[in-house]
């Protein structure tokens, strides 16, 4: 009996773009709806390579859904003492696995990455996070920044209606977002075109 069960069990090899491979269990492999896809098309049997995902990170996105079919059943306070230790990773470690999430479709990875990126920018300087990104220096002359401060002139007021949101938030957000725009570009070139 018990050999039937382990025949049972099938694996995927999953083919980093180093060219490294990786076997991963079927049915937890069948989480990444991309792969999900290519089996249920009969795009590939067994072997899949993934063009977009490195092996660093194909290792990691490999831990993450072992880890979570693992924990399938266990209690809550498990799983969020791995994701903890899970989104602690360098930066650079974290965006390759959000775009590697997202190319295989992996939703709840692709949602713990993205927070975790989050909740260590949170409350930040805008100084802090151009370092954070790979050093992006400040471009904006000081007409430009002035033209923002115009254009986004509510996100300067001073006051808050409900004490929720105070001014200096509103600045950070509004900078924040300038810096993720402007990093956004600048990372997705790199990494499209391998700059």
């Amino acid at each position: 009996m018990a050999s039937s069960s382990i025949s049972e069990k099938r694996f995927l090899i999953l083919k980093s773009s180093d060219g490294d491979e990786c076997e991963l269990e079927k049915s937890v492999a069948m989480e990444s709806i991309t792969i999900k896809n290519m089996v249920e098309d009969d795009v590939a049997t067994n072997f899949f390579p993934l063009p977009n995902v490195d092996t660093e990170t194909l290792f990691k996105v490999i831990e993450y859904l072992e880890k979570h079919a693992e924990f399938l059943g266990s209690n809550e306070e498990e799983i969020k003492n791995f994701e903890e230790k899970f989104v602690c990773s360098s930066f650079k470690s974290l965006f390759e696995i959000v775009l590697a999430a997202k190319y295989l479709e992996i939703k709840t990875l692709h949602e713990l990455c993205t927070q975790g990126i989050t909740e260590r920018i949170k409350n930040k300087s805008p100084t802090d996070i151009r370092e954070i990104f790979d050093n992006i220096t400040c471009d904006f002359t000081t007409e430009k920044e002035e033209a923002i401060q115009k254009e986004f002139a509510w996100a300067f007021e001073l006051g808050d209606t409900d004490g929720f949101i105070n001014s200096s938030t509103r600045v950070v957000g509004v900078v924040i977002l300038s810096v993720v725009l402007h990093l956004f570009v600048a990372f997705m070139a790199r990494y499209l075109f391998r700059i």
